[in-house]
C-alpha cells in the first residue's frame, strides 16, 4: 500500500529509537556479528517463580475469559492496598485502572485530558514515548531543558516560568528514564507548591521504576495533599517484578479521570490479559523479597558502569539514584572523526559505537538531549565490563 494512504496522525510520530536500536542490534547479530545490546530497558531476570506459579494456577482455575475493562476488582483492591501501605496514599479500587502496560496507561491518560492545542510540559530528558503520545493527542509540547550538572532535574522556578494559561498537563518520571535521576521529597514539595497555584494543571507522575531507587523509600508528588486530586500516578509490574512480557500497568487517579481512561480503554483493547492480571495479583502478595534483591544487583551494576566510564576521557555523568540507566554527556567527542565517521551529535555517536565497537546504545536526541546517550545496565557485570571496554577503545580512535 502506498504511503499516501497513511494518516497524518501516523506520519507525525516516529519509531521508538530504543526499539529501533535494539532491532538493528538483532539484525547485526543475525549476520554473525557479536553486538552487545545496551539499548533496551528490560531487566535480565526471569519473572520470579511465585509469580509464574500464580499464572499457572490461574490457567488451571479457568481464568480464560474476558476481564473487566478496568481490571479484576481484587487486583485493583490489592494495588490500592499497596499504595496505602507503601506510599501512604489513599485510593479506592474505582480509582485504579489496569492496562496493557504502563505505556497504555500513559496513552489513556493523555487522550483523556488533552485537546488539540493544549500545552503539555515535559522536562527533558524524557522517556521517548511521551513526545509521540502527546503528538497523537494533538497537544503542544513545551520542554524544560536540564543538564548533567543539575542532575537532570528541573527547579520550581523553571516550572513556574513554563506554565501558561494553555498548560493542561505536566508529565515526568521519577526515578527517571533515561537519566536515573530521582526527585527528593523536598524537591517534589517545591514543585507541588507551584502546581497548587495553577488549578487547571494536571500532573502525570510516571513511577514505573519505583522499586529501583537507591535513595531509600520512594517519594511521590501525590503525597503533597494540596494537589493529590490533580495527580495521576502511573506504575506497573514490568521493572520491579521483571514482568516486561506480561504487559500489566496501572494508573491511580481522581475518579473522573479513572472513569475517562476506563471509557477509552473500552474502545481500544478492553481488559488486560486475565492470566497476566492473576500473575500481577500474585506479585503483590506479602512476604517476598525479589524487589529489594534486584535493587541491590542494579546498584552494584551502576557503580561498576560509573567507575568504568570515569576512565574514559571526555565523558561526564551524573550519579543516577534510580532506574537502571546512565545518561552520559558525550558532547566532548562532537567534531572528532575516525575514517569516514565524523561525530556531530548523539545519533552519530550511537551509530559509531554500534558499528565500530559493536555496542548498541540509544541516542540522547530521542530523549530530548542531543548531548547525551543512554546506556542500560540491565545486564550482567561481565557483559557491561566488556561493553564499556569496547566503547573506550573505539573512542580512542577518534581525533
Amino acid at each position: 500500500m502506498q504511503t499516501d494512504f497513511i494518516s497524518e496522525r501516523v506520519r507525525s510520530i516516529s519509531e521508538s529509537q530504543t526499539i529501533k536500536m535494539s532491532r538493528i542490534s538483532r539484525e547485526m547479530n543475525a549476520e554473525g556479528l557479536d553486538v552487545i545490546n545496551l539499548s533496551l530497558g528490560e531487566p535480565d531476570f526471569v519473572t520470579p517463580e511465585y509469580i509464574r506459579t500464580g499464572a499457572k494456577t490461574a490457567i488451571d482455575e479457568g481464568y480464560t475469559f474476558y476481564t473487566p475493562i478496568a481490571g479484576f476488582k481484587d487486583l485493583r483492591e490489592a494495588i490500592a492496598h499497596k499504595l496505602l501501605t507503601e506510599n501512604k496514599l489513599t485510593y479506592s479500587a474505582d480509582q485504579i485502572v489496569v492496562s496493557t502496560g504502563a505505556k497504555q496507561s500513559i496513552a489513556n491518560a493523555v487522550l483523556a485530558l488533552i485537546n488539540p492545542g493544549d500545552e503539555v510540559i515535559i522536562p527533558a530528558p524524557f522517556w521517548v514515548s511521551y513526545k509521540d503520545i502527546v503528538t497523537l493527542a494533538g497537544g503542544k509540547i513545551k520542554y524544560i531543558p536540564t543538564t548533567v550538572d543539575a542532575d537532570f532535574k528541573i527547579s520550581a522556578a523553571q516550572l513556574d516560568a513554563a506554565i501558561t494559561p494553555r498548560t493542561r498537563l505536566i508529565m515526568y518520571s521519577s526515578p527517571c528514564n533515561p537519566t536515573g535521576s530521582v526527585y527528593t521529597a523536598d524537591e517534589l514539595k517545591a514543585l507541588a507548591a507551584v502546581i497548587e497555584k495553577h488549578k487547571n494543571v494536571i500532573v502525570l507522575s510516571d513511577e514505573i521504576y519505583e522499586y529501583i531507587n537507591f535513595m531509600g523509600s520512594h517519594q511521590s508528588i501525590a503525597q503533597n495533599s494540596d494537589i493529590k486530586e490533580r495527580v495521576i500516578i502511573v506504575n506497573g509490574f514490568s521493572k520491579g517484578y521483571a514482568m516486561t512480557g506480561w504487559r500489566v500497568g496501572y494508573i491511580a487517579a481522581p475518579l473522573a479521570i479513572a472513569q475517562a481512561c476506563d471509557k477509552i480503554q473500552g474502545q481500544f483493547t478492553s481488559g488486560t490479559s486475565s492470566v497476566s492480571q492473576r500473575a500481577a495479583l500474585a506479585a503483590l502478595q506479602p512476604g517476598h523479597t525479589f524487589t529489594s534483591e534486584i535493587k541491590e544487583v542494579f546498584l552494584k551494576r551502576r557503580d561498576l558502569v560509573l567507575n568504568l566510564l570515569a576512565q574514559i576521557d571526555g565523558i561526564r555523568c551524573n550519579k543516577p539514584q534510580g532506574a537502571f540507566y546512565v545518561f552520559p554527556d558525550v558532547s566532548a567527542y562532537f567534531g572528532k572523526s575516525h575514517g569516514e565517521n565524523t561525530i556531530q551529535n548523539s545519533t552519530d555517536f550511537a551509530l559509531y559505537t554500534l558499528r565500530e565497537a559493536h555496542v548498541s546504545l540509544v541516542m540522547g536526541e530521542a530523549f530530548g538531549d542531543d548531548n547525551c546517550v543512554r546506556i542500560s545496565y540491565a545486564t550482567n557485570e561481565a557483559t557491561l565490563t566488556k561493553a564499556v571496554e569496547r566503547i573506550k577503545l573505539a573512542l580512542q580512535k577518534l581525533h
